[in-house]
């Protein structure tokens, strides 16, 4: 049984009603994005997370930032357990959680940076649990719809992040470049050094540049996190 709570250094994560749990995977890129904006000193001062779940990566960059995150969920559980961690947070006046599709998301202003971990098991077979087929699968959401929203939400200057399946990554570049997105930074995430890429992590803009394309292997032989991993997590995991 997974823990009903995550408790990282500067925050906690209580999960009991939401059907998505904290996992390393979602943790990695919520580190990499605060990372990029860390070593880039850029300093968005807005940011959407579409389909925040539990709120982790609106947690985990609202350490990092002094932006205003505004975190939507279509699902009622996962945004009940994100608005309770939002308000025993530290950042709790920056944050807000919207019980809302994306496709119905009608906010006043754009953004500097949009985040989302989305629901990218498209074509793969469905489980017989509905909330977990609307949380895991595009069941509510096709990748292609996902992105005629970022555009649609998206300051020109702005950055867009995503995280994906490893087999996704060639279609949902493809689709980006005939949204007008550019890809700018790209992660690829394995377990260890016998295993293959199983995510990528994607950071696109309107603004054409050569792309950065880096690696990183979460444990090494010995079964202990890589020295990558720690830079990039030890702000976040007690035991870094």
């Amino acid at each position: 049984m997974k823990n009903s709570f995550f408790q990282f250094k500067q925050f906690i994560i209580h999960q009991e009603r939401s059907s998505m749990k904290v996992c390393t995977d979602s943790c990695l890129f919520g580190a990499w994005i605060a990372r990029i904006l860390e070593d880039k000193q850029i300093q968005p001062t807005t940011i959407l997370d579409i389909g925040t779940g539990t709120g982790l990566l609106s947690l985990m960059l609202s350490q990092k930032t002094n932006a205003s995150i505004d975190a939507i969920e279509i699902n009622q559980l996962s945004f009940e357990d994100a608005k309770a961690n939002f308000a025993v947070s530290p950042w709790t006046s920056r944050l807000q959680a919207y019980l809302i599709d994306i496709k119905d998301y009608q906010p006043t202003n754009q953004y500097d940076l949009i985040i989302t971990n989305p629901p990218f098991f498209e074509k793969d077979l469905l489980s017989s649990n509905s909330e977990k087929n609307i949380a895991k699968h595009d069941a509510g959401l096709t990748l292609e719809n996902l992105l005629l929203n970022v555009i649609r939400l998206l300051k020109p200057t702005g950055q867009f992040a995503v995280l994906l399946p490893f087999n996704r990554l060639k279609e949902f570049i493809s689709l980006a470049e005939k949204n007008e997105l550019v890809l700018q930074e790209k992660m690829l995430a394995r377990q260890t050094s016998d295993h293959s890429f199983f995510r990528g992590l994607l950071l696109f803009g309107k603004e054409a540049k050569p792309a950065v394309q880096k690696e990183i292997t979460i444990k090494d032989n010995d079964n202990e996190y890589t020295r990558d991993f720690v830079r990039l997590l030890g702000d976040y995991y007690l035991k870094l």
